[in-house]
């Protein structure tokens, strides 16, 4: 099994900044992790891809995103973080981690961190 604690979130004005870790667990599994990331849900809405960071050390950004967020990995410390810059009150939602083990066929997730920005 693979167990993803997420760190941080919160409540933040718009324009503020945020960061989010993730630690990752799990001896047997951590070794065939291919990519790790953040999406998030808002209430009634589908859960959408917020940053991704593969393991070949490319990275993928949801268009509303791009230049305000950044996603990075820490290998040795089986972690991923998001900072979250200039944020806005679409970016209100509950944020969760993210990996995907091809070989395991599973994709794992966090419980959710709640990020809150209010004007």
């Amino acid at each position: 099994q693979l167990q993803l604690v997420e760190i941080g979130g919160g409540s933040v004005q718009v324009g503020g900044s945020l960061r989010l870790s993730c630690i990752a667990s799990g001896d047997a599994v951590i070794p065939t992790v291919n990519a790790m990331g953040w999406y998030r849900q808002t209430a009634g809405d589908e859960r959408e891809k917020v940053a991704v960071a593969n393991n070949d050390g490319s990275t993928d950004y949801a268009d509303s995103v791009k230049g305000r967020f950044i996603i990075s990995r820490d290998y040795a410390k089986h972690t991923v973080t998001l900072e979250m810059n200039n944020l806005k009150p679409d970016d209100t939602a509950v944020y969760y981690c993210n990996a995907e083990s091809v070989i395991m066929r599973r994709v794992y997730w966090g419980r959710g961190t709640l990020v809150t920005v209010s004007s």
